[in-house]
């Protein structure tokens, strides 16, 4: 069995050599997928990560979310405490790069959301089962938060994303949703 940093590091480069109209297309079909769903039409405040280069491409949900008077929040991390809050955004230019590439909010320019406010959160990974665990990029952040959200959860995965099996811990919490280019994955452990 390979370990988790292995599995990562072969999932990263998957999503890379996917050639980019094939990766702007499958991102596109993802996101007109999930502004159907009740979860997205029911929520007025959407919790969501800024895409990195070989994840689904989550601009055009936060577009969508603005065009629709939703309150969009990003997650902050804070590597010293190993937590995560949610920031709301309103504009792409309240975001900065930080470690690894990812881009968060500037705390200066936003400001925090509780997490009882937060009626979806969209939940990245590079693996998910149909029971909707996942592996994430390594850092806990997301299975720490989670432990404690009681609202709705929803992931965005490209084909070679949904495997059999993962490694399971017992602190790992599964999303609700799995949305494909080509299906809607409703998770039941």
């Amino acid at each position: 069995m390979k370990t988790k940093q292995e599995l990562r590091k072969e999932m990263k480069q998957t999503l890379l050599s996917i050639h980019s109209d094939t990766f702007a297309s499958w991102s596109e079909t993802i996101t007109k997928h999930v502004i159907h769903l009740p979860e997205w039409q029911n929520a007025q405040t959407i919790g969501v990560t800024i895409s990195g280069d070989y994840e689904v491409n989550t601009e055009g949900l936060i577009k969508h979310a603005w065009e629709n008077n939703k309150r969009v929040v990003v997650p902050k991390c804070h590597p010293k405490t190993k937590d995560m809050t949610f920031r709301e955004i309103k504009s792409f230019e309240q975001l900065e790069v930080v470690y690894f590439g990812l881009k968060e909010p500037i705390e200066e320019q936003t400001t925090s959301v509780d997490q009882s406010q937060i009626d979806l959160v969209i939940v990245p990974g590079l693996y998910f089962t149909k029971r909707g665990y996942r592996l994430g990029h390594g850092g806990g952040y997301y299975d720490r938060y989670l432990s404690s959200y009681n609202g709705q959860t929803i992931s965005l995965a490209f084909p070679m994303q949904i495997v059999e099996s993962l490694p399971i811990e017992e602190f790992d919490v599964p999303v609700q949703k799995l949305v494909t280019p080509s299906q809607v994955i409703t998770c039941d452990d």
